[in-house]
């Protein structure tokens, strides 16, 4: 499989109705600053049948991909919050000992 040529299109041009049916327009996510945040990789996972269809369940309208990164980011931020709070609370029994 081979890629498809991207056409760049300088940040000052305006976006035509050409360049949007070529289907060779990357539109890439800033953030604040104006820096291009990264992108999102393909992967291959297999999940379980009951886990993929709670997940379309909830998600909805949206996209359930979407829905499954989101949940493993608030695992990830709750795992290294966990972490904080023990370091935190051994730090302050030794104080207290």
């Amino acid at each position: 499989m081979s890629k498809k040529s991207i056409t760049k299109i300088a940040d000052d041009a305006p976006i035509t109705q050409a360049d949007i049916d070529s289907g060779r327009l990357v539109l890439r996510k800033r953030g604040a600053s104006g820096a291009v945040l990264p992108g999102k990789r393909r992967i291959n996972i297999f999940l379980d049948s009951a886990t993929l269809e709670y997940f379309k369940t909830k998600a909805g309208g949206r996209g359930y991909q979407t829905l499954i990164n989101e949940t493993l980011k608030q695992a990830m931020q709750a795992e290294n919050l966990e972490a904080v709070v023990r370091k935190t609370i051994r730090e302050e029994m030794r104080k207290a000992a």
